[in-house]
């Protein structure tokens, strides 16, 4: 049946009416002040929170997530969650922004490579308590030192607010995670200084009322606008005379499709690098995202935990997210990799029935099974899509290294292991030179791994890793999910060589020349970590797709985020223990 586009003449003429809004108010916006930017982010947490309930359930159907279900903790946590996190990150930022002290307080360090990493995460004593044990560095580009990180940061605000001239700016949604689209609006209108045309996704265009609801305070200011259209509508606004600068998040097709143009005149104009849409265009575009297991003393305890790690890596959100694992490597030989992937398909068995709600599921389920060689079927379940299981040395091992799935589906690589230093060293070669994309790599290794190589050769060696965000003993979403880090693919990317994208989003310290986020979470869940000389207390994540009370805690977090209180801390503490 051939698609019926909603791109009418009276949402061309809504459109064209909110641009022009949009474009009379754009110097008004760049040059509010700090305290009135402070107060619609306040505004916008409390609408947010009043709609929160609404926005998740709503989720929650679309997706086919049945009610009391944990899996709707994913769509806490992924969407009302991130975004109150976000508004609770700017505020933080924008309240001391005079003179930039909102980075004093923030650990710098030089990394063997000479690049200086700022310590992002835990920044808070409720970071300490809620994500115990987790980290976050951000690496610098080359050049940035602490002595100068205050001129590679927030420099939209080292204008004078009086002199600040405002863009519109088209913001294309993307249709799975529901943080996605505010958190990029967001930054164009905080980080930026532009207001923005919201186009949603007609994947999840259902959130629109509960985002014109939430981000009203914006709306009334003529900085933002949140508008539903498909394919024909977002063709209309790419190149609207008042659109100055584009963000999308979504596939590269489309992507290049914007730059360059269709077909034939696409191909020749990315040839000669002469874009067709020469306004500057930033995005994230997905990726064969790898997560490298790295062979040590793991215990029984160990394998079954990391297996819930890697089958929320490939199965949060049902598998349709750009950071998703695709391609695990092992290492050749390793005695416990039976065990290891006995425990993943246990997992995803037990903790992950849901529907393949995102358009184009089975044909992009079924091209995998096509191009790889014998692949292995795990079944999940009556009336839900089994994850097939394919060796990426074998069958069309080009198509499966360059071709994003967004479905449940997962590569496997087996790579020889003389040692875990010379295998980690070949495992991220093979991945920076095999797979499509920069977005996320992870990495799961052993702590006692780590201390017989050196925490400074351990990171000697993940320099060389080419991803964004690039995640230890924990999956790259999490960088997504804290707000704090800069999301977006490896630095270096350009129009004609884009990867999984241009620019970074989130980033509430609003740092500039990143290079990438190095996260990490411990390698054992609390109290077990207590045995082998851990700190964290933190127990199973609640981003974990085994976590059964991840719907609880999502919810309690969104509650604390919107206004932090110790006496709120025990509800969460209870479910967390029990997940």
């Amino acid at each position: 049946m051939k698609h019926q586009s909603n791109f009418t003449p009276d949402l061309q003429a809504a459109y064209d009416v909110d641009l022009k809004a949009l474009d009379k108010a754009k110097d008004r916006w760049a040059r509010t002040s700090l305290d009135d930017r402070i107060a619609v982010l306040q505004a916008v947490k409390d609408n947010l929170m009043r709609v929160a309930d609404e926005w998740v359930d709503a989720a929650g159907k679309a997706k086919g997530i049945p009610q009391g279900s944990p899996l709707l903790g994913e769509e806490w946590t992924s969407g009302p969650y991130a975004v109150m996190s976000c508004c609770n990150g700017l505020i933080d930022t924008l309240s001391q922004m005079e003179g930039k002290t909102f980075l004093d307080g923030l650990k710098k360090r030089s990394l063997p490579s000479g690049q200086t990493a700022v310590r992002v995460v835990p920044h808070s004593i409720w970071d300490r308590l809620l994500i115990s044990g987790v980290h976050a560095d951000v690496w610098m580009q080359k050049g940035v030192t602490p002595a100068n990180l205050k001129n590679n940061a927030a420099s939209a605000y080292d204008i004078p607010a009086d002199q600040r001239r405002g863009k519109v700016a088209l913001v294309l949604g993307a249709g799975n995670i529901a943080a996605i689209t505010p958190l990029d609006a967001f930054q164009k209108l905080f980080l930026e200084n532009q207001v923005v045309l919201l186009k949603m996704n007609p994947v999840n265009d259902y959130l629109t009322e509960p985002l014109q609801a939430a981000l009203k305070p914006l709306i009334d200011r003529d900085a933002l606008r949140i508008h539903r259209g498909d394919g024909p509508a977002g063709a209309y606004l790419t190149t609207h005379p008042l659109v100055e600068e584009i963000h999308i998040t979504g596939a590269r097709a489309t992507h290049d499709l914007i730059v360059w143009g269709p077909g034939e005149e696409g191909e020749k104009n990315k040839a000669a690098n002469t874009p067709k849409n020469t306004r500057h265009m930033t995005s994230e575009l997905g990726a064969v995202c790898p997560t490298i297991v790295v062979p040590g003393p793991w215990t029984k305890a160990d394998l079954r935990f990391q297996a819930e790690n890697i089958a929320t890596m490939k199965l949060h959100n049902g598998g349709f997210n750009c950071v998703a694992v695709q391609s695990l490597i092992l290492p050749k030989g390793w005695d416990k990799t039976a065990e290891l992937m006995g425990n993943v398909a246990d997992v995803m068995a037990k903790h992950t029935k849901r529907a393949a709600y995102y358009p184009g599921a089975e044909d992009r389920q079924k091209a995998f099974v096509d191009h790889a060689k014998s692949p292995q079927k795990l079944d999940r379940g009556a009336d839900v899509a089994p994850l097939y299981l394919a060796d990426m040395a074998e069958g069309d091992s080009d198509w499966l290294a360059q071709t994003e799935v967004f479905t449940s589906a997962l590569g496997v690589m087996h790579i020889v292991a003389q040692d875990a230093e010379t295998y980690m060293i070949e495992a991220i070669k093979w991945a920076n030179d095999t797979l499509y994309g920069t977005l996320g790599g992870n990495i799961i290794i052993h702590p006692a791994t780590i201390r017989a190589m050196g925490r400074k050769r351990f990171e000697e060696i993940i320099a060389e890793f080419r991803y964004g965000a690039i995640a230890i003993n924990a999956w790259s979403g999490l960088a997504f999910l804290v707000t704090a880090c800069p999301w977006g693919g490896f630095a270096g990317a350009t129009l004609q060589n884009v990867q999984s994208g241009v620019g970074t989003v989130h980033n509430t310290f609003m740092l500039e020349n990143v290079e990438r986020t190095v996260i990490e979470a411990p390698f054992r869940p609390f109290p077990r970590n207590l045995l082998s000389g851990g700190m964290s207390l933190l127990p199973r994540p609640p981003w974990f797709v085994s976590n059964k009370r991840q719907h609880h805690i999502g919810r309690l977090l969104t509650r604390f985020q919107h206004k932090p209180s110790w006496f709120k801390l025990p509800r969460i503490f209870f479910h967390a223990l029990l997940g």
